[in-house]
């Protein structure tokens, strides 16, 4: 089939490749220009250079409200347009264009978690499961049509990091399963329980701030939802910005007042968390630090004192 390939990243880049690989012609590529922002340094391999590789024609842009760009994608005559990771909105006109309807490969269990940063938000959340999923694009974002799915346990220990590589493979897969069945004309479009929809914004650096009256738990979830490379949570200690690197919940409750650096275990600090003196679900041991710009450190050697208080 002739795919126009929308994507960035290294998820792009995985989906790219798979397609080149199946025998399917690209005939034109169109991503996303370089930024300097947070999360795009990370998971950055550049789809400009697999078009290189590939010696295909392709093109840079963020927004596709370009009228010679809607032309270029028509003169390259698609049967099926395909878009992964890509953060812009996709025009009707351009949804018409190819001969069969636009595909999207996003990395959540859709109907929940459209949007952005679906793997850290269902971390957040406490989700024990997550996927990927491949759907037919309509004018609204992420609501169309499912064609394929898969699956994958989120464990209480996996971190954003682990949930982002074990999902990569099913970009690689996806997109080849998905063009296969257009071609055979054996898809069966699943719609989406619109009751269901859940969309989520962008993460920013606030939305990591450890709120230390939250849950024991709560606050776990965001810090393994935050794991190297993405941008950590944190807190302040003394005045200071202080990155949590790792940490685990205890065994036991540990109860008072929340952000207060209770006591040392061997394998690390606890501090207390939860609303004060609940006596459940409370408490979480930090194992490492990173003050800003500086090394991690175990939390054991970086907190001197105990009875001090995070978050001020």
């Amino acid at each position: 089939m002739r795919v126009v390939f929308l994507g960035f990243h290294t998820w792009g880049t995985v989906a790219l490749e798979s397609i080149i690989k199946a025998g399917h012609k690209v005939p034109l590529v169109i991503t996303h220009p370089e930024t300097a922002t947070e999360y795009d340094s990370i998971w950055n391999d550049s789809v400009a250079e697999l078009c290189q590789k590939y010696g295909i024609y392709f093109l840079e842009y963020f927004r596709l409200n370009n009228q010679d760009v809607v032309n270029t994608i028509r003169d390259a005559d698609p049967d099926i347009i395909i878009s992964c990771n890509w953060r812009t909105y996709l025009s009707p006109e351009i949804l018409k264009i190819p001969k069969y309807k636009s595909l999207n490969i996003h990395e959540a269990l859709l109907p929940k978690y459209g949007g952005f940063a679906p793997i850290s938000w269902a971390i957040i959340n406490g989700e024990t499961e997550t996927g990927v999923t491949i759907h037919f694009m309509d004018e609204d974002i992420d609501v169309g049509d499912i064609v394929l799915q898969e699956k994958v346990k989120i464990d209480l220990e996996d971190t954003a990091t682990d949930i982002y590589y074990k999902t990569l493979p099913f970009f690689a897969d996806l997109p080849v399963k998905a063009l296969d069945l257009i071609e055979k004309n054996r898809v069966i479009p699943k719609p989406q329980e619109r009751s269901e929809l859940t969309f989520f914004h962008k993460r920013y650096e606030r939305d990591n701030l450890i709120d230390w009256e939250k849950s024991g738990t709560d606050i776990y979830n965001l810090i393994r939802a935050q794991s190297d490379p993405y941008p950590n949570a944190y807190t302040y200690y003394r005045g200071q910005k202080l990155k949590i690197k790792s940490a685990s919940l205890p065994d036991i409750c540990y109860c008072g007042t929340p952000g207060r650096i209770f006591c040392r275990l061997p394998s690390g600090v606890v501090v207390v968390g939860g609303q004060v003196a609940k006596g459940a679900n409370q408490g979480i041991v930090i194992h490492h630090v990173q003050e800003e710009g500086g090394e991690i450190r175990e939390a054991n050697a970086y907190f001197e004192k105990l009875g001090d208080y995070l978050g001020e």
